[in-house]
């Protein structure tokens, strides 16, 4: 099991940190093997949107609004890598995809994101975020459901069966991600 976590620049970075941003974040996905369970969560600051366009594969039509800038580089990075971006694959009431209010409560926005890869798409079943959980942030609790079968792992010379699993190293890469956007 593969788990990033990160901090993307927002739309008004220049572009040199957000192509930096972008390119670490590749370079990371590309360490993760293809067979494991990757998921990356966090602050994306991406307004992927309702229209899948182009995106079927990797996205449902249950976003919030429209497509930004971030928007667009996440989702051509993401259907590259073939990550499902889950937000927008299950039917909530607005108040459910909102992950992000202004602080004079006028804006809402789907910017932070749950992803995993295309082949454990039929893990997760359902992503939504949390409005009444206290985490002094102006962003919501984002929650994943997912069901996961791990399997035994057998050595040979052994009677009893271990059930392995780890992080991968480029946790503590995205960790320098999230820390250091430069504007």
């Amino acid at each position: 099991m593969n788990v990033i976590r990160c901090y993307a620049p927002t739309n008004d970075y220049n572009e040199d940190a957000k192509d930096r941003f972008y390119d670490r974040l590749q370079s990371i996905n590309e360490k993760c093997p293809t067979k494991d369970l990757t998921i990356l969560v966090r602050d994306l600051n991406a307004k992927v949107g309702i229209d899948n366009t182009g995106y079927e594969d990797i996205m449902g039509r249950h976003g919030l609004g429209e497509r930004n800038e971030n928007g667009e580089r996440f989702a051509n990075l993401f259907a590259f890598n073939k990550l499902v971006i889950g937000g927008t694959t299950f039917p909530h009431k607005r108040i459910h995809k909102t992950t992000w209010t202004s602080p004079d409560h006028t804006t809402q926005n789907q910017i932070d994101h749950i992803c995993i890869n295309k082949t454990f798409r039929r893990t997760m079943e359902d992503v939504r975020t949390k409005r009444e959980a206290d985490i002094a942030s102006d962003h919501h609790l984002l929650i994943v459901k997912m069901k996961l079968k791990l399997k035994n792992h057998c050595t040979t010379g052994r009677t009893t069966s271990q059930v392995q699993y780890g992080l991968s190293s480029g946790y503590r890469q995205t960790q320098q991600i999230q820390d250091s956007p430069q504007q």
